[in-house]
């Protein structure tokens, strides 16, 4: 019962966090906003990774691994559209629409706490892999936090500064959680 519960909640994460990356990805694009596009593929990785999480239980190591290379190889494409767009903000500078990121990075903060408060009861359980799912959603609500904080100041400084420096700073812990977690099922 407990495994059925815990596989459960984390396709009901796995689906949340992939509609939010739609969300979060589109009104990127609307809102001009880098640290949303960062956010998103944020989204689009705790969505891989809670489908890893819920097949693992039923698949062998060798096609979880095939998997996990396979979920980065789609973590690429969007990354490739995040640094395509960071150096495009650098050469042609776009501010932001602060309101706008602040009101989507709400959404996300929602969606991350309430993501957080579902794994919370799982996370000692199946070797650590919720742990790791609820961590993962507990510190993305920091930087959603980040990100409205970024929003406000954008809507009244009205520079890209804040939204680049936020975004830049998801898209490596980003980049950095999806190289540990090829890494961790390259030990397996």
């Amino acid at each position: 019962m407990k495994l059925y519960e815990l596989r459960k909640t984390v396709a009901i994460v796995g689906i949340l966090n992939f509609l939010y990356f739609v969300v979060e990805f589109t009104f990127a694009q609307i809102f001009g906003s880098l640290s949303l596009l960062s956010d998103s593929l944020d989204f689009l990785e705790d969505a891989s990774i809670n489908l890893l999480i819920f097949i693992a239980f039923a698949w062998s190591i060798a096609a979880r691994k095939v998997l996990s290379y396979f979920l980065a190889v789609i973590l690429l494409i969007p990354g490739v559209l995040f640094i395509y767009s960071a150096i495009s903000r650098i050469n042609e500078p776009v501010v932001p629409n602060g309101g706008g990121m602040s009101l989507i990075g709400s959404g996300a903060l929602i969606i991350n706490i309430y993501c957080a408060y579902v794994l919370a009861k799982h996370k000692s359980e199946e070797g650590g892999l919720a742990k790791a799912a609820y961590l993962s959603a507990r510190n993305d609500a920091l930087a959603n936090v980040l990100i409205i904080c970024a929003g406000v100041i954008t809507y009244f400084w009205r520079s890209q500064i804040p939204d680049l420096l936020i975004g830049v700073a998801i898209f490596v812990m980003n980049f950095d959680a999806a190289i540990q977690v090829i890494n961790s099922q390259r030990k397996k």
